[in-house]
């Protein structure tokens, strides 16, 4: 599904930020980029949204080359793509029924649609009592789990998760990670950023770990290990 190939990214003047790194995540995979602040975590998740270019290297998603889709194209790509930030990024003047209910309006789904996906999207991640709050209503953990319900509601080809779990407590972060862990279960490609150590090693799924912009590890049923 997703693939990149010798791929680096330098920013000026020279700051090496990913270096040479090759690996590919397959469909149905739950995998983990982990490593310390500044490893080069979110720079990887920007490359493959196609929000920043490679200085060299190949990455493709779907057999589609990022770097050379055209505007539309790359558009019509990152709708496959469910995104979960740090965050949140809710519109704090819309509650949690029409913040998920948006997200659908603005590809052009049918109201009778929009009403019946979001409530059985509400109902997965717990958020059937909040419909009609507004996101400062919310808990930290309730945000984030209303941010997860946007990435998914137009059932994306793979959720991924820059550092979901950065602002919560060990509770809510918990949370989250089940909510990530039950949309795997229901055959999701997910991909999950993060430094938290004690959430990579209760989750026994494929490790990725980046230091200093290198692959340094790749294990199937990894751990948290820098």
């Amino acid at each position: 599904m997703i693939s990149f190939k010798n791929v680096t990214k330098i920013y000026p003047p020279n700051t090496v930020v990913l270096d040479n790194i090759s690996f590919e995540i397959k469909t149905g995979e739950f995998v983990s980029i982990v490593g310390k602040s500044g490893a080069g975590k979110t720079t990887l998740i920007r490359l493959l949204l196609g929000l920043e270019e490679p200085t060299s290297g190949e990455i493709t998603f779907r057999e589609s080359n990022v770097l050379h889709t055209k505007r539309q194209q790359l558009q019509e790509l990152r709708q496959k793509m469910g995104v979960v930030y740090q965050d949140y990024k809710l519109l704090t003047n819309k509650t949690v029924h029409e913040n998920i209910a948006y997200v659908m309006a603005v590809i052009g789904e049918e109201d009778e649609k929009i009403d019946r996906e979001v409530r059985e999207i509400l109902e997965i991640t717990g958020l059937s009592e909040k419909a009609n709050n507004f996101p400062n209503e919310l808990s930290g953990g309730e945000q984030q789990r209303l941010a997860v319900a946007r990435a998914i509601v137009n059932q994306p080809d793979v959720v991924i998760a820059d550092e979901p779990t950065g602002n919560l407590d060990p509770y809510n972060s918990y949370e989250v990670v089940a909510l990530l862990k039950k949309i795997h279960d229901n055959g999701n490609t997910v991909i999950l950023a993060t430094h938290d150590k004690e959430i990579i090693n209760k989750l026994g799924e494929r490790v990725i770990t980046l230091d200093d912009g290198r692959i340094i590890r790749d294990d199937l049923e990894g751990k948290f290990i820098l």
